[in-house]
């Protein structure tokens, strides 16, 4: 029988100190709330016990950030695709940020086993004075462990609704996608991230952000594979290509340090759940 979780993180500013009232449905839940850069910001951990999706599962995870408050949401461990018996599994994610409020949406690496059948959504909304900064990365098959990504479908769409769309279906069959110079070029892991504002960022703004990004891709080895763009004047986008997780990982990182000071003028302390 499939597994149905739903997840409701609802923050609010409250003499300030940003506090968590969540609801769970299913095998899904988050870890205590926690304060370590002081009480406008606060970190939570997703957990889903199962570990995977497969055969029907979904997993709903729906985040509202209210007036002021500051969320850092991310996740102990890959989220993980397995092998499909017919139906296809899904991860839904809803982002809602409303006036003055930011969201941190910095969750650990999305795995694809060979035979998955998966959907994998994501939904930004942001209020004018919000602002959010957040990524998604995307590994096929296990390449380290031998397993490439031989069978199977994988489908993806992130979007802010009205601004921006990104989609792709991806098939294990599909040569030319997934080998080709145009395509992913024989990479298996590709990562982005996502700075955005509900209004337009300006262009001195605008031109800040993308110089921060492309410093530190210009000094990380995958710097050729890397590229930051504006695809519209409320959003600077970075898109990376690896042949596994780490790599990209640890350049999404990288920059996630360089902008927050830059956009937020807050430090990059760097979580503990990174380095687990």
């Amino acid at each position: 029988m499939p597994w149905h979780a739903r997840l409701e993180l609802d923050y609010t500013l409250k003499h300030d100190t940003t506090v968590l009232h969540h609801r769970h449905e299913g095998p899904l839940r988050v870890f205590q709330s926690l304060h370590p850069e002081g009480k406008t910001i606060c970190h939570n951990v997703v957990v889903h016990p199962p570990g995977g999706l497969a055969n029907g599962d979904v997993v709903d995870i729906a985040v509202n950030v209210g007036h002021g408050a500051h969320a850092w949401i991310g996740t102990p461990g890959a989220t993980r695709f397995y092998r499909s018996g017919g139906e296809a599994a899904k991860q839904q994610i809803t982002l809602r940020v409303q006036d003055g409020a930011r969201l941190e949406w910095l969750p650990l690496e999305t795995l694809a086993y060979s035979g998955c059948l998966a959907h994998n959504t994501l939904s930004l909304q942001l209020a004018p004075t919000a602002e959010a900064l957040l990524w998604d990365v995307l590994a096929l098959g296990q390449p380290t462990a031998g397993k490439p990504f031989e069978a199977g479908a994988f489908t993806q769409r992130l979007s802010v609704p009205d601004l921006w769309l990104e989609q792709a279906h991806i098939r294990a069959d599909d040569t030319r996608l997934l080998d080709a110079p145009l395509g992913l070029d024989g990479q298996r892991c590709m990562g982005t991230l996502v700075f955005a504002s509900g209004t337009a960022l300006g262009r001195d703004r605008t031109e800040l952000v993308l110089d921060t990004v492309r410093s530190v891709c210009a000094h990380h080895p995958l710097s050729a594979r890397a590229g930051a763009t504006s695809p519209n004047p409320q959003m600077v986008v970075l898109r990376v290509l690896g042949p596994v997780v780490e790599p990209v990982m640890d350049l999404l990182q990288q920059v996630w340090s360089a902008l927050r000071p830059t956009v937020w003028s807050i430090a990059p302390q760097r979580p503990r759940i990174w380095d687990v």
